[in-house]
């Protein structure tokens, strides 16, 4: 984000309706406003780098370029390194969740949640944190593991040797779906320490956000899905 306290949403969704009724309702917030609506994938990239939003909405199911592509363009761009996507999903029918994920998405939503869940989830995002937490957001993950063939993360998974016992500890209890909070009672460390060891983790590991370490996690073995949440 930058240093305005306004969080610019960009809205990426085929639906005219969907978009609208999004728009709508962030513009209910006063801490957000909407910089642009874009109907496939390719226009989503394109008014990325138009109007440099803090977070993207980003649907999955777009012509010309799904989301999952959109997504990679934008996370590989270093040009848009402070942008972070929030994908949509159907949730039970929605199979391509964690390509998006690996793609470089900072998490994702139903799109049947209700209207709070998406302003808090902007929000959760907009300000560098992964949209993880326990609950239906981790069995969902836990089931996509499950019937997803790893694609793995290269880089990441061969720094792992460099993590130190603790920094594995920590980066276990991340893919179980702690926040930092949670982190620093569980280690009984303070919360500055315990986000200085995921900040460390993330510098070793090459990660962009808390979402790569948990895929990076689970890929590794330290997390064996049903373990989460």
């Amino acid at each position: 984000m930058t240093g305005d306290p306004t969080i610019r949403v960009l809205l990426a969704d085929d639906q005219q309706l969907v978009r609208s009724a999004f728009a709508l309702l962030l513009g209910t917030a006063s801490d957000m406003t909407v910089v642009g609506e874009a109907g496939t994938g390719r226009q989503a990239v394109a008014l990325t780098h138009e109007t440099r939003p803090d977070v993207v909405v980003m649907d999955i199911r777009m012509p010309d370029l799904d989301g999952i592509e959109a997504t990679r363009l934008i996370a590989e761009d270093e040009e848009l390194a402070d942008v972070r996507i929030l994908v949509l999903t159907t949730y039970d029918t929605d199979t391509y969740v964690m390509d998006a994920l690996r793609a470089g998405a900072s998490g994702f939503l139903v799109k049947d949640a209700r209207p709070s869940v998406l302003l808090d989830a902007v929000r959760t995002v907009a300000v560098g944190e992964s949209l993880l937490a326990p609950g239906p957001t981790s069995r969902l993950i836990t089931r996509l593991l499950r019937t997803t063939a790893p694609t793995s993360l290269p880089p990441l998974l061969s720094a792992l040797p460099t993590l130190s016992d603790r920094e594995r500890e920590v980066l276990t209890l991340v893919a179980r779906g702690l926040t930092n909070t949670e982190l620093a009672t569980t280690l009984g460390l303070s919360p500055l320490t315990t986000k200085t060891h995921v900040s460390r983790i993330m510098g070793k590991l090459g990660a962009r956000d808390r979402v790569q370490l948990v895929i990076a996690a689970y890929e590794a073995g330290l997390v064996r899905p049903g373990e989460a949440g």
